[in-house]
């Protein structure tokens, strides 16, 4: 079983999966500060100032000032702009995962493209041909 466990390690899919988790985890936190400190700027711009964050309804039919105070007080809430965020991340982690993917195929494409075999020019003589060639009508003139 050890062995086993072994050359399933080693085997290179398990080792660039390892790498896509890793990386991926990083990419986690840039993604979460664009969408919360640049995107969700933006749309708060368009929408006249809403914050998403702020979003939430409590199923205990009391109202609280915000989402943590509500939280804090152990009230059963549906967090609404909280899913909103989540739904955003997704989609940006999703298109720069597929802008990735898209350059990385270009990139094989590319580099498994067979090179042109280009046609061959017809060649002349070569110098020993000519040569050759010189010698003999050289030795022609002679006999004649």
């Amino acid at each position: 079983m050890l062995n086993e466990f072994k050359e399933f390690i080693a085997k290179g899919n398990v080792m660039d999966m390892a790498v896509g988790i890793i990386i991926g985890a990083a990419f986690t936190a840039i993604v979460t500060s664009l969408v919360g400190d640049l995107i969700n700027p933006l749309i708060a711009l368009f929408t006249g100032g809403i914050d998403f964050s702020g979003w939430f309804y409590s199923l205990d039919g009391e109202t609280y000032a915000s989402l943590s105070t509500a939280q804090e007080a152990g009230a059963p809430v549906f967090a609404i702009g909280n899913f909103i965020m989540a739904v955003i991340n997704f989609l940006i982690v999703a298109f720069v995962v597929f802008m990735l993917v898209k350059t990385v195929n270009r990139v094989k494409a590319a580099a498994e493209k067979e090179p042109e075999v280009k046609e061959e020019a017809p060649k002349g003589p070569s110098e020993i041909d000519v040569l050759l060639e010189i010698r003999d009508a050289l030795a022609k003139q002679r006999a004649s």
